[in-house]
């Protein structure tokens, strides 16, 4: 019984020597880390601070740039991110935890190659989003025309841009999709030519109703009067001789256009009316012969005498 409690003594000196020496190399490793821990802790609050700072300077460099808010706060974000995250590598190294710094940089880059993988179209749209908000091919209130969508610009995201069209549907158009296709912005110099099609009659004076339909345009209040009306004489067609009339108007809505278009109409239409010329419709001839060009009284003729004949 002796021999056993003597035993168990000496186990639980032993037990308690080896803690002693285990704490005490612990306590001795802290002491010797201690000026690089308290460095460590030094650059990472330096860091951070530069970090802040790298925000506020990224975020008026972007201002400068963009006025897309989103974009200017995720590359923000993202700026102070890095910077943060290049302190704590430091931080670490300064400790002597390379192997923890290289597992982080190998573990990163893994998942970013995942990520790479799985999410490459959320990535491109992200991408073509961000050089659209920079490159300003387009801002919110433009009328552009894209992958056959009409419409004036709602919000550029970071995924997709929205676009309202006249009839009044929202529509989401990917960011890659806008950026790797042509595209039409209506509204970049704030005006428009509108080409209106029209036809005299064959006995007309051409040179009356050129002069005619470019007072009838002239007269319009909103009308550019600082470009020419322009008209030309483009072919003979079935009925009439047809031309093309151009004038510029001003355009930062649709409406703009439109009622140009619809005016210079009715413009042109009453003064033609005013002045005897006459804009022609189709003129269709019904042959009625068997082996054409007999008029309908000769084939109803013939029909009558074939009839009393038979009489």
């Amino acid at each position: 019984m002796t021999t056993n409690l003597t035993e168990m003594n000496i186990s639980i000196e032993q037990a308690y020597d080896q803690l002693i020496d285990k704490l005490q190399g612990w306590l001795n490793a802290t002491i010797e880390m201690l000026p690089n821990l308290v460095l460590a802790v030094i650059i990472l609050v330096a860091f951070v601070i530069l970090g802040k700072l790298i925000r506020k300077m990224v975020n008026r460099l972007l201002h400068k740039a963009t006025d897309n808010k989103t974009i200017i706060d995720l590359l923000e974000t993202i700026a102070g991110v890095i910077i943060v995250g290049i302190g704590v590598f430091i931080a670490l190294g300064v400790l002597q935890l390379q192997g923890t710094v290289t597992s982080l940089l190998a573990g990163a880059g893994i998942v970013g190659l995942a990520i790479g993988f799985a999410f490459q179209d959320i990535a491109a749209n992200f991408i073509s989003g961000v050089l659209l908000s920079f490159r300003h091919p387009f801002g919110k209130g433009d009328i552009i025309e894209s992958n056959d969508y009409y419409g004036t610009v709602q919000k550029i995201n970071l995924r997709n841009t929205l676009i309202k069209t006249p009839q009044g549907q929202l529509v989401y158009v990917p960011n890659k999709v806008v950026y790797e296709n042509p595209f039409i912005n209506y509204t970049a110099s704030y005006e428009r030519r509108i080409d209106l099609s029209c036809g005299v009659s064959y006995g007309d004076d051409l040179e009356k109703a050129k002069k005619l339909a470019i007072e009838a345009v002239e007269s319009l209040d909103n009308y550019d009067n600082s470009r020419e009306v322009e008209l030309y004489y483009e072919e003979f067609g079935g009925s009439s001789i047809n031309f093309s009339i151009r004038f510029w108007v001003d355009f930062r809505q649709n409406s703009d256009f439109l009622s140009a278009r619809s005016d210079a109409i009715m413009a042109i239409t009453k003064k033609f009316d005013e002045h005897d010329i006459m804009i022609p419709f189709p003129i269709r001839t019904l042959d009625f012969g068997i082996r054409g060009g007999e008029k309908l009284n000769t084939v109803l003729g013939d029909g009558k005498q074939s009839t009393q004949e038979d009489n």
